[in-house]
């Protein structure tokens, strides 16, 4: 364990993180895993953008909004995944305090974005679906960049408290982590100083920053499923549907990794299932989403054969 005076005055200058498993044989194998994963994430989310700025169909608010959304993704990913793959082919497992609260940072400034940003989504679609007359007006370019600018200022805000109000506990020691990656809750576990303060911040933000966006996005559905039903046509309704399922899906695979990840504060028992859980929110989320968006959207994959042939 390094230890030592810091101008925070924590004791511990670094961390250990234990990572998803201490076998070495397995650690090749992860390596590989987890580097085909990056790969496809970064390459499938590049790819949705280059769709995105080439196809002149896709110039409208809801790809506009997608595309910040696959590129809180790459940059998701990128915070997480990279550290973790060193590590696999390294003894020494360590972060640097500094480091370990950067990461921390960034974390939560994206994750926090993709909050607040897939509420934004869902009230685009309740505009283009239930107020289609005023959409255009109500949706404006300056409008859109203003709703992703707060989406980025809110969660800014939001981390940046978080990463203050850590810097002020004190860390004694043990210095293991038992993640793959430096979190708010393994953090307050490893404190020897009371945490009670920053558990508050923490409920605060998951009602600001989880619970309100859900019930923003679930009141934006519920009025989005009443005016497709009074759609006559099949047809209509099938295509207004699917313009909304590959949305609620990506919601529902964020929202319930994020629920399970902060519920158990605390509990020392969950830390191997919050590797996994860690792994759905960091890892397996950024890699499905462009697939996800794609899958039903004939735009779309028109879109991306077009970029894939070009080259």
């Amino acid at each position: 364990m390094d230890l030592g005076t810091s101008e925070n005055d924590s004791v511990v200058t670094e961390f250990v993180l234990l990572g998803l498993t201490e076998t070495p044989v397995l650690r090749p194998v992860l390596f590989v895993i987890f580097l085909l994963a990056y790969i496809t994430t970064v390459g499938g989310n590049f790819s949705i953008l280059a769709a995105i700025r080439t196809e002149p169909k896709l110039h409208t608010p809801m790809y506009f909004f997608l595309g910040n959304l696959s590129v809180l993704d790459v940059g998701c990913i990128s915070v997480t995944v990279p550290a973790m793959l060193k590590h696999f082919l390294r003894q020494d497992r360590s972060i640097p305090y500094r480091a370990c609260i950067s990461q921390l940072f960034f974390f939560h400034l994206l994750a926090g974005t993709d909050c607040f940003l897939l509420t934004v989504m869902a009230y685009d679609r309740y505009l283009a679906i239930c107020q289609p007359l005023t959409y255009t007006t109500r949706m404006g370019w300056g409008i859109q960049q203003v709703l992703v600018g707060m989406s980025y200022l809110f969660s800014f805000s939001n981390a940046l408290t978080h990463t203050v109000a850590l810097s002020t506990l004190n860390f004694c020691g043990p210095n293991v982590i038992n993640h793959f990656y430096c979190d708010l809750p393994q953090l307050f576990q490893l404190s020897c100083s009371s945490t009670q303060l920053n558990e508050h911040l923490l409920f605060v933000a998951a009602a600001f920053m989880g619970v309100a966006p859900l019930v923003l996005i679930a009141v934006s559905y519920a009025h989005v499923v009443v005016a497709v039903l009074r759609i006559r046509s099949a047809e209509g309704r099938k295509k207004a549907f699917s313009t909304c399922g590959s949305h609620l899906t990506v919601v529902g695979i964020f929202y319930g990794t994020g629920v399970f990840s902060y519920m158990r504060l605390g509990s020392v028992e969950a830390s191997d299932k919050d590797k996994g859980i860690g792994i759905l929110n960091t890892v397996i989320s950024p890699m499905l989403n462009p697939l996800i968006y794609s899958l039903r959207n004939p735009d779309v994959q028109g879109a991306l054969r077009q970029v894939f042939l070009r080259r």
